[in-house]
């Protein structure tokens, strides 16, 4: 069986030594698109994250039976073109709920924190010549006793929010299908759930009715001080909106994720003026140590089983 990886670069680390014992294994760390199909013109089975396979590759493969996607989402195949060829796809869920969850705290932390304030301030020895023990230049608050509104209450939105309460949060959501329904935590309106909420975290897939939820004109509604972190996926919130916003109103933003990855070189949120309230991290949620072993560890598993049937 002939197994080809498109991108490993994207696991890290993480070991792929189980892969070598299925099959014959060819290793690409990336792929661009005008060597796709030449990678796989003799694959019984495609490993990809984010590399795209369209149809016209599955024309050009004809041996291919299986596409096994390194991730939950499977939007980068063409799904169509693979039931019409009678060639699975296997994805990974699940695998990196407990790395997003912590992620979107660290995310939260560092902002209402200031910590790239605080970190500098004694970095560059403006510390050493304080005249006092300690600074309360930038003040932050306790997540206790705020409201935090989850937009997407799956399981990783919902992981959030247990975690929240822990420190004693009130928690409400928002559902983006409209067919959530949570009795543990209180549904709102989405503008309910912006004008009121002092942390709002986004947890959402990206589709017809989540693709710039938040526009200009929505974010300029969040209360004053207000914390916004997007953990979904990128084009939920309107990037060029959030650097508007971001010079226009006290809100902060936490972005792991972005319309496009890797982040175009001229983008406006690399041009704002207020930087200490904006953190982004390069889609790094999922990429705990445990996480891209559980994840690697689930793509040889359905290889494994698709090929004992």
């Amino acid at each position: 069986m002939k197994i080809v990886i498109l991108d490993a670069l994207t696991f890290g680390d993480t070991s792929l030594n189980g892969f070598f014992k299925l099959g014959d294994v060819d290793v690409f760390q990336t792929t661009l698109p005008q060597h796709t199909e030449e990678r796989i013109a003799h694959a019984d089975v495609i490993v990809t994250n984010k590399v795209v396979i369209t149809e016209a590759h599955m024309t050009n493969a004809p041996a291919l039976k299986l596409i096994c996607v390194a991730a939950t989402g499977m939007n980068n195949v063409d799904m169509e073109a693979t039931k019409k060829r009678g060639i699975e796809v296997k994805n990974v869920s699940g695998y990196s709920t407990d790395s997003v969850i912590q992620h979107t705290f660290s995310m939260l932390f560092y902002l209402v924190g200031h910590s790239r304030y605080y970190d500098e301030y004694v970095k560059d020895g403006s510390y050493a010549k304080s005249p006092i023990f300690t600074d309360v230049s930038h003040p932050f608050f306790e997540i206790k006793g705020k409201k935090w509104g989850i937009i997407g209450l799956g399981e990783i939105g919902k992981g959030v929010a247990r975690v929240a309460k822990t420190f004693g949060a009130d928690v409400c959501y928002f559902s983006t299908s409209g067919k959530n329904s949570n009795q543990d935590y209180p549904h709102v309106e989405l503008d309910e759930l912006l004008k009121t909420c002092h942390i709002i975290s986004i947890h959402a897939p990206l589709n017809e009715k989540t693709t710039n939820l938040l526009g200009y004109e929505q974010l300029l509604t969040c209360r004053d001080g207000a914390v916004v972190l997007n953990l979904g996926r990128g084009g939920i919130i309107n990037e060029a909106a959030v650097a508007r916003v971001i010079d226009k109103k006290n809100i902060s933003f936490g972005l792991d994720v972005l319309s496009r990855e890797p982040m175009e070189q001229n983008h406006p949120l690399l041009h704002v003026k207020n930087q200490d309230n904006l953190y982004i991290t390069p889609h790094i949620a999922w990429t705990s140590v445990e996480a891209r072993e559980k994840l690697i560890a689930g793509v040889i598993e359905n290889i494994t089983y698709f090929t004992s049937r």
